[in-house]
């Protein structure tokens, strides 16, 4: 049968916009960075249309359970694909993904990623790629699959967004969460390394407002504004692995009691501290937080000032300076902090925990959170004034 129509051009998938020998140097340019992730424990070759990957090390574990996270970055891209940055989203992705897995106790195992985007440009897609890859090579995460499809009339031809999934894997004694934590507990905070990956939303509309270009140089910054808010999310997988280690132990040699002193972490994402610490406490239980104990790093500061943003609505949306926190039994906590700032964290203790009761949150109003993101947990109070 003829493909020709009245004298009409044939229509090619070229020339409805997707480019398949673009994608294919994309994926040569890329095909080292992901190499560097595999161990023997990566199985088969580059480019299967599955992973696969080694798990008779999960043998060791009594009882291993499997932990899985998924993420994107949200709207950070849009200021990647403007400042034209594309190699630190990568490591955004990652510690948006494999980080949820660590709040587990959980170790990482593996990690696939996928890239939608309006047009491929090879060395644009590598650039992500590339930073998909370092960023786990440094969690110890192989990065074993992946897909870059092309959306041309959905997206721009600049425009991209990404997507991740991780697995990891933890010993059932050793899984960290509420049911673990006590009356008596200690928190301890790590600082963030900036915005991370999450209220850019609000961040672009104030700079939006404000009428700022992400190319202005901010002397408080040192650097452009785009450059700070494109500052990476930091990794904490290496040091919050090390600290259960050191504190509760190998469930592969005894099992872990529910006394272990790391009773769980939480990952400061959307929502901000007190949402997500509330979310690993159970019902019950009430986390006092002290502002005093940190200071708000300037971005934060800029952010605040530029937008005439209410302190109640920052606390709910951004980290402001908090990307992971730690709950520790008390008689563990300054060890803990040790540990932590040994892996070159910057940690502190920054609340306690206690029994719930009414009148310790009366007339608290938005200082106080319970249960958060469809958890029904435990409660959040921050009290203080951020130190200046």
């Amino acid at each position: 049968m003829s493909t020709e129509s009245g004298g009409r051009t044939p229509i090619t998938y070229a020339s409805a916009g997707v480019d398949v020998e673009a994608g294919d140097r994309a994926v040569e340019l890329m095909k080292s960075h992901v190499q560097a992730t595999h161990s023997a424990r990566v199985m088969g070759g580059f480019g299967s249309f599955a992973g696969l990957f080694d798990a008779s090390e999960l043998k060791r574990l009594p009882k291993p359970l499997l932990a899985t996270s998924t993420d994107g970055v949200g709207t950070k891209v849009a200021i990647a694909q403007a400042m034209d940055i594309h190699d630190t989203i990568g490591f955004d992705l990652v510690g948006m993904v494999v980080d949820d897995i660590v709040v587990a106790g959980a170790k990482p195992l593996f990690m696939t990623d996928y890239i939608a985007c309006g047009k491929v440009d090879p060395a644009r897609i590598a650039g992500i790629v590339s930073g998909v890859a370092k960023a786990c090579a440094e969690t110890g995460t192989a990065l074993i699959g992946g897909e870059t499809a092309e959306h041309p009339g959905l997206l721009g031809e600049r425009e991209y967004d990404v997507a991740g999934a991780a697995t990891g894997v933890v010993d059932a004694s050793a899984v960290l969460g509420p049911e673990r934590a006590r009356a008596g507990d200690v928190v301890i905070g790590m600082a963030s390394s900036g915005i991370h990956s999450n209220g850019y939303s609000l961040v672009r509309r104030v700079v939006s407002e404000a009428g700022w270009s992400y190319d202005r140089e901010v002397a408080e910054f040192g650097r452009t504004l785009g450059e700070e808010l494109l500052e990476p999310t930091k990794l904490y997988t290496a040091p919050c692995l090390h600290l259960v280690e050191q504190l509760n132990g190998d469930p592969a040699s005894a099992e872990i009691s529910p006394e272990a002193a790391v009773r769980g972490f939480s990952h400061v994402t959307g929502g901000g501290l007190a949402a997500n610490l509330a979310r690993v406490l159970p019902a019950g239980l009430l986390a006092t937080v002290d502002r005093s104990t940190w200071e708000w790093p300037q971005v934060f500061r800029t952010v605040a000032e530029l937008g005439r943003v209410p302190q109640a609505d920052l606390e709910r949306t951004l980290n402001l300076g908090v990307g992971m926190v730690a709950v520790v039994a008390a008689d563990r906590a300054d060890e803990a902090v040790r540990l932590l700032q040994e892996s070159g964290e910057s940690a502190w203790v920054m609340g306690t925990v206690a029994a719930y009761r009414e009148e310790d949150v009366a007339g608290a109003g938005e200082d106080f959170v319970q249960g958060a993101k469809g958890v029904d947990g435990g409660g959040v109070l921050l009290t203080g004034a951020y130190a200046q």
